[in-house]
């Protein structure tokens, strides 16, 4: 008899495994693919580590999680910064100096504002009622054509008119030449990809593969006193409820015989003619990996509406989604021995840092 089972071999189900493991409990870890570390899972092609569910950049401003990470991998010191491709002019993200500056050729920070200002006076609508008009009122017309709309419009399946407003809150606009993405204070990627940090979370604790636990349920939950689950939410009651929706992501990855295919580790597609969303180079997720004569990975991510059947990557968090969710919660919190956690568990977005955060929570709640 195990104390807990713990379905999912993410990062939420090996953090929770870790730390009661460390507590004198016995775990069992399930997964139903043929290898762990769920999402983050990265493989060694060519000696590149490549992301095979798409890029993965661990950044945080809670010490405490920071420090918990390098305890099981040494991170590098790779910092986001993507570049937009519109129709072949490049753009750096996040919105910055670099970006007023080729599109409009502005030199001061205060000409930057005046012509935003200008923009957004221009087009302004006091109560927007989609993404669109949000998106407008925040940065103007020309950001909004050339470096949100056909992205976002791929990204969501659904035209930005037809988008709600709060999607949008704020848009990151910096009147410095800054190009680091995230404003966090750690930031980096593990030198052996996340699937070796996950090893070591889930060192001496039994893992089993390729073990589906939806469609053998009763003899797995046999096997311990409680379940963790961080499956799909509405999996779980066999969507009963109905079906939460999410938006899925193709991936086409292919291995070229160059040292180097375009110069940054992520490039995103900004137009709505280029079917993708954006290109990856894994190699550039470590610093100074392009020599002579070497080989190169790239993924071409394709945004998808989620079927049965696909990889459920980011849920659609509106309000009649948001509803669903919280009746599936109901039901969830008068399970008396199940946990349900993560981005699935959860049905929320979660960036690795917060996925963390709440395990670690839970854990010691849960062994308090």
């Amino acid at each position: 008899m195990y104390d807990y089972l713990i379905v999912g071999a993410g990062l939420f189900g090996a953090v929770f495994a870790h730390e009661a493991t460390a507590a004198g409990k016995r775990c069992l870890v399930i997964d139903k693919r043929d290898h762990i570390a769920g999402n983050i899972y990265t493989e060694d092609r060519e000696g590149i580590a490549v992301h095979r569910y798409g890029a993965h950049i661990f950044h945080t401003n809670n010490k405490e999680v920071w420090d918990y990470v390098n305890r099981f991998a040494t991170f590098n010191r790779y910092t986001n910064s993507p570049v937009a491709n519109y129709k072949g002019e490049l753009y750096n993200m996040p919105f910055n100096m670099n970006t007023f500056n080729k599109m409009w050729g502005v030199i001061t920070p205060a000409e930057a504002q005046a012509k935003i200002e200008e923009q957004r006076a221009a087009h302004y609508t006091e109560h927007p009622r989609n993404l669109e008009e949000q998106a407008i009122n925040l940065v103007g017309m020309d950001i909004y054509e050339k470096l949100i709309k056909g992205y976002t419009e791929k990204q969501w399946g659904r035209p930005c008119t037809a988008l709600p407003a709060f999607i949008i809150k704020r848009l990151p606009v910096r009147f410095t030449f800054d190009n680091n993405y995230f404003n966090a204070l750690y930031q980096g990627i593990p030198n052996e990809g996340y699937t070796a940090l996950v090893v070591n979370l889930l060192d001496g604790i039994e893992v089993r593969l390729n073990t589906d636990y939806l469609a053998d349920r009763s003899a797995l939950d046999a096997l311990a006193k409680k379940v963790v689950y961080t499956g799909p939410i509405d999996a779980y009651f066999d969507y009963k409820l109905g079906a939460l929706q999410y938006r899925s992501v193709r991936f086409e990855t292919e291995t070229l015989d160059m040292p180097n295919y375009q110069g940054n580790a992520v490039v995103n597609y900004t137009d709505s003619e280029t079917p993708y969303t954006r290109i990856i180079e894994h190699k550039h997720f470590v610093f100074g990996s392009t020599e002579p004569g070497t080989k190169t990975v790239i993924s071409r991510e394709y945004s998808a509406e989620w079927k049965p059947g696909d990889e459920p990557y980011y849920p659609v968090n509106d309000e009649e989604n948001g509803a669903l969710y919280a009746r599936y919660k109901e039901l969830a919190d008068a399970q008396p021995n199940v946990l349900f956690g993560g981005r699935l568990g959860e049905y929320k977005y979660y960036d690795m840092d917060r996925v963390i955060e709440v395990a670690l929570d839970r854990v010691r709640a849960e062994l308090a």
